[in-house]
């Protein structure tokens, strides 16, 4: 059984990250200002040194839960994190609520705290979905991590179990709505010109998103992009809405088609682990 916990929590400290961690000082002198001296006085105000509207300094975590991995941790624990965004796995569940109320504890000592919205514990893994449908559950819950929203799932062809991943709502909506607003600037500019800024941008997208499983979605989000300029191309002028047969070679020569960029996990253990082979 495993279980994460999703938190983005506040503060930032570089030079007194360890001693902050270990609680060797209040380290009132040596809070870090990105934005320069000019805040160094407010920071001095914050309690031990920390504002409360700064980013965890990565030292301060990875310090701490490598020392509390050691120390406390029964059983398998993962670790992924990116800046100020972690997921945490457990193979033990009371291990995952007492790694969650140390750590709250641990924050609330220097004025820090996690987000709650973000941050939870769910079932997840390679036996949540039978052992929740033992119990008379629904199917296990998704975490967003990184734009993307992972869930449990099986391999189409031998069934075996992976963690399927998908570009996250928010972050699709969010693209096309900047898209629609550099569309709509760009309104009366050549459609060559435009064309080849809408590659660029569609082709970037695809470097991130375009992992294994994701193809549904990168779909969607292109068939949503055709839409947004096709809608500004037929508002250079009063004639109504331009065919889409009209339309159709513009598109297939700017927008490409999505496909798989990423290598599938297998695949990149292997590459790691030369002496495992990948499911076939």
């Amino acid at each position: 059984m495993l279980y994460f916990t999703n938190g983005i929590w506040g503060a930032r400290c570089r030079k007194s990250a360890r001693r902050v961690l270990l609680g060797e000082t209040r380290s009132s002198g040596h809070a870090y200002s990105v934005r320069g001296a000019r805040e160094s006085a407010a920071l001095r105000q914050a309690p031990h040194g920390l504002p409360s509207s700064r980013l965890v300094s990565t030292i301060l975590f990875d310090l701490w839960v490598e020392a509390w991995r050691k120390k406390v941790a029964k059983g398998d624990v993962i670790v992924v994190r990116y800046a100020d965004d972690l997921v945490v796995g457990f193979e033990h569940r009371t291990v995952a609520e007492q790694f969650l109320e140390e750590f709250r504890e641990r924050l609330a000592k220097f004025g820090l705290e996690l987000q709650a919205e973000k941050t939870r514990l769910i079932e997840f893994g390679r036996f949540a979905a039978q052992d929740r449908k033992r119990r008379g559950e629904g199917k296990p819950d998704t975490f967003t991590f990184l734009g993307f929203t992972h869930y449990c799932g099986t391999t189409r062809k031998s069934g075996v179990f992976t963690v399927w991943r998908k570009t996250a709502k928010k972050r699709m909506v969010a693209k096309l709505r900047a898209i629609k607003a550099e569309l709509r600037y760009r309104m009366h500019e050549p459609v060559a010109s435009v064309g080849e800024w809408l590659h660029k941008v569609v082709v970037g997208y695809y470097q991130y998103h375009a992992v294994p499983g994701n193809t549904d979605r990168l779909c969607v989000f292109g068939q949503r992009l055709r839409r947004l300029w096709r809608l500004t191309l037929s508002r250079r002028s009063q004639t109504g809405m331009l065919p889409w047969d009209r339309l159709k070679p513009i598109f297939s020569r700017w927008i490409p088609s999505p496909r798989v960029l990423h290598p599938y996990p297998s695949v990149r253990f292997a590459a790691t682990h030369p002496r495992w082979e990948p499911y076939a």
